[in-house]
């Protein structure tokens, strides 16, 4: 007589709960972020070309890193959408991410706000005059390009700043320890 033994293989699959509201806000501010800066140094890299200048490094460096940041956050939400969103994906590219965007925000506070020839040092250097006049066109342009500056330098601060709370948060989620 012949026995039959049947093997069953059960597959279990974890399900992480990630906080809904925190996870849409942290990728709206991130987008936003990302955005910015592929925009502000992509401008900035026009204006170079513009007047025939070389390119900084931190320029194109900026521009993938908001790049890689945007495409960071559309593997994300594809990964939502399936509901597969696993936290060690996610500490391992926002650590990865925080890298890049720490080293970009060392770099642009030192030409913001450093010692020589900051570009901060330089937006005040045209005092606008009343009516029309080149004066007043390079003091808007000057004030411009210092904006960008400060903006692209702020967003830094806060996509590094949400980049190490994702980090805490995947880790969170993956410890079920989320309240």
């Amino acid at each position: 007589m012949t026995t039959t033994e049947v093997i069953r293989v059960v597959e279990r699959r974890r399900k992480y709960q990630w906080p809904e509201a925190q996870l849409n806000f942290w990728l709206i501010v991130m987008c936003a972020a990302g955005a910015t800066q592929v925009g502000v140094f992509g401008y900035f890299m026009h204006v170079q070309a513009v007047m025939r200048q070389g390119v900084p490094w931190i320029f194109p460096y900026m521009i993938a890193t908001g790049v890689l940041t945007l495409l960071f956050l559309f593997i994300i939400l594809i990964l939502i959408s399936q509901r597969q969103l696993l936290p060690g994906i996610v500490v391992l590219g926002s650590f990865i991410l925080f890298v890049l965007w720490l080293t970009g925000l060392i770099e642009t506070s030192i030409q913001l706000y450093g010692p020589k020839g900051s570009v901060n040092s330089y937006c005040n250097a045209y005092k606008p005059s009343s009516g029309p006049s080149a004066a007043t066109l390079a003091w808007l342009e000057t004030q411009g390009i210092c904006n960008d500056w400060k903006a692209a330098f702020a967003l830094l601060i806060v996509g590094a700043v949400f980049l190490l709370w994702m980090m805490v948060m995947a880790w969170q989620v993956n410890r079920d320890d989320f309240e």
